[in-house]
């Protein structure tokens, strides 16, 4: 067994920053969409809690894209730009999750400091993290004073469909949150992945060697 430092500091700082406000986000909205359901908090006091952890998120946000832009580690989200090689690791590890991980298959990919996404997840992130995530971090200021962006919410039809991108992107994060969880514990242990974030040393398995045909 190896170990890889994969997950620097800023990272993992981010990273568990992001995880718990996107929860407080989900549990507060929640409390504000459906009031008959949840009384967890009053009204008022939901909606300050989501304007204001919505604001340390989008300061978390630039964070984590001015560290990756800023640093080397920009190539870990770098994507393959050979469709051919793409799509037949992203083929590949479909099939690993599909059946091969209920055979006891080994994954197929190797994650390295540089390249610690498989092709799935290089192309999940890259679209969760340069579109998702700032659409729903613009629709949410939107929402948060109506009056003083109302012109730019005309623009793109009123509150209503502003409202509506926003809930279902909601709905689109939890769903996310849920298989994100999953997949980590697809590890070698079902803890494996999720110390890797704590402490930044992904547990690599030694690949088999080849026995020598006689």
């Amino acid at each position: 067994m190896q170990k890889l430092y994969i997950n620097p500091l800023p990272v993992r700082i981010w990273h568990w920053t992001n995880a718990l406000g996107f929860l407080l986000l989900i549990a507060s909205g929640l409390q504000i969409r459906y009031l008959d359901l949840f009384q967890w908090l009053s009204f008022r006091t939901a909606v300050i809690a989501h304007n204001w952890i919505g604001f340390v998120l989008i300061v978390n946000f630039f964070v984590w894209f001015g560290f990756y832009l800023l640093s080397d580690k920009i190539k870990v989200y770098h994507p393959e730009l050979s469709p051919s090689k793409y799509f037949r690791a992203s083929f590949r590890q479909l099939q690993f999750y599909g059946y091969g991980i209920f055979r006891g298959d080994p994954n197929p990919h190797h994650p390295s400091a540089y390249r610690k996404f498989n092709a799935l997840q290089s192309m999940m992130y890259q679209i969760i993290m340069m579109l998702l995530v700032p659409m729903q971090f613009f629709t949410g200021v939107l929402l948060w004073d109506v009056t003083r962006f109302s012109s730019v919410i005309e623009v793109f039809g009123g509150v209503r469909v502003v409202d509506t991108v926003h809930v279902l992107l909601f709905i689109v994060f939890s769903g996310f949150i849920i298989v994100h969880v999953y997949l980590a514990s697809l590890g070698h242990t079902r803890s494996a992945h999720f110390k890797a974030m704590l402490t930044g040393y992904e547990e690599i398995e030694d690949e088999p060697t080849q026995k020598a045909s006689s």
